[in-house]
């Protein structure tokens, strides 16, 4: 399987801005040769846009609808951020929409980030769930989320070889890009996709720095600030030679860990 990720400015406060940016991008992954496409935090509307423009925004599964169309047209798979309308109150999601338009995933952030995810978002995810993509199982993550050890853990320990992750991440935070990151796919010996936001928004200056690490923390390819987009493929014997080598699931001591989650 060949990861692409895209990062960029994108369209803030203009979905079908967005919709059409999104077939643009999916119809030159595909022609690199990528299976899966991952877009950022919030791409369909844009991140920092406020409660008001949130909620304007957020869609049901419904409005999903042109994703869906441009996934099985150019038969890749997609996964993007977006605000999501759960019954009155507004999640911040990521979808992962097969190649053959089907929704396989829908997660919705756990961890919110200070005032500014709070303001925006009332829905708080609670579930971490995996789906199966091209031989692959794949788990979703947002942004903060990947900043705590413990959900990609629940992701690996569920299964997942690959873990993709849209962000939004601003200055100063070029430490998670650098080194969380490559850590999470270390520790967790998973794929970690990163795809971030580039460019200014509304005070915010993001760092750009997406990724794609491999199982043993090696960074496959790396953005610098500006557009751009990322490919790296996923390796199923170089995974399974890094699990064979150094058994760190297996070697747990679950026992022990109780007090951790006090």
């Amino acid at each position: 399987m060949k990861i692409a990720l895209y990062q960029g400015p994108g369209a803030v406060n203009d979905p079908p801005a967005a919709f059409a940016l999104m077939e643009r991008k999916a119809a030159e992954a595909k022609a690199r040769g990528a299976d899966v496409l991952l877009l950022p935090e919030m791409y369909l509307s844009g991140y920092n846009i406020g409660p008001e423009n949130a909620r304007r925004y957020a869609l049901t599964a419904a409005g999903l609808a042109p994703a869906r169309r441009f996934a099985k047209e150019q038969g890749i798979a997609l996964a993007f951020g977006y605000p999501e309308l759960v019954g009155e109150r507004v999640a911040n999601a990521v979808v992962l929409i097969g190649p053959d338009g089907e929704i396989l995933l829908n997660y919705r952030k756990t961890h919110l980030f200070g005032e500014l995810d709070r303001a925006m978002f009332k829905e708080v995810g609670a579930q971490f769930p995996v789906a199966r993509l091209g031989g692959y199982t794949v788990g979703l993550l947002i942004c903060y989320d990947i900043e705590f050890p413990e959900p990609a853990r629940r992701l690996a320990l569920a299964g997942a070889d690959i873990i993709l992750v849209p962000t939004a991440s601003m200055e100063p935070y070029d430490q998670v890009a650098r080194h969380v990151i490559p850590a999470r796919a270390y520790e967790n010996q998973v794929y970690v996709a990163y795809a971030n936001h580039s460019g200014q928004d509304d005070g915010l200056s993001y760092i750009g720095l997406s990724s794609i690490c491999g199982p043993d923390g090696k960074v496959l390819a790396l953005a610098g600030t500006g557009e751009e987009m990322l490919l790296a493929e996923v390796v199923p014997a170089h995974h399974a030679a890094v699990r064979r080598a150094d058994p760190l699931l297996a070697d747990r001591r679950p026992a022990l860990y109780g007090p951790l989650a006090g």
